[in-house]
């Protein structure tokens, strides 16, 4: 009995050491994936992204600058607001960003490299009585380090 538990722990080291080992650039990137508007008005966006040394996310206890409240930088997922009025995207003056605080997403083995999605829960994706034809978002994800991703753009996204 102990044979076959050693020879089942020596071929699962194996195995775990013939995985690949992600790799990905240290500055984060972003791509879009899905957006799932609700009849509500409401909509759910899929962002997917990679980041090579796992410094992705913040905790609640990030407050002090650069991470404050006031600070450029509380908000670690951003995005661009756009409207189509049938010859250029426009950006309005939003009162209320599309500004999300990523937690921290912890990487499993013995790599730091992340590769994962993001699902946002959007309770309003456009403004209400827009005549545009439709909206795109522009997202950009930062790290810890400050190191801002690509831009990944949504389509044009049709207004009901």
């Amino acid at each position: 009995m102990s044979r076959c538990l050693a020879l089942l722990g020596m071929t699962c080291v194996m195995l775990v050491g013939c995985l690949p080992q992600l790799e990905f650039p240290d500055e984060p990137t972003l791509r879009f994936v899905d957006f799932v508007p609700s009849l509500d008005g409401s909509a759910t966006m899929t962002l997917g992204f990679t980041d090579g040394d796992g410094n992705v996310g913040l905790t609640q206890a990030d407050t002090l600058p650069p991470f404050c409240s006031t600070c450029e930088h509380h908000f670690n997922l951003v995005a661009e607001y756009q409207e189509w009025n049938g010859e250029a995207w426009n950006t309005p003056d939003l009162l209320i960003p599309y500004a999300y605080r990523v937690p921290v997403a912890t990487p499993t083995g013995s790599s730091p490299a992340l590769d994962g999605t993001l699902e946002l829960a959007m309770p309003s994706w456009h403004l209400w009585g827009t005549e545009a034809d439709s909206v795109r978002f522009l997202w950009t994800l930062w790290d810890l380090d400050l190191n801002p991703s690509n831009v990944a753009s949504t389509p044009g996204l049709p207004v009901p």
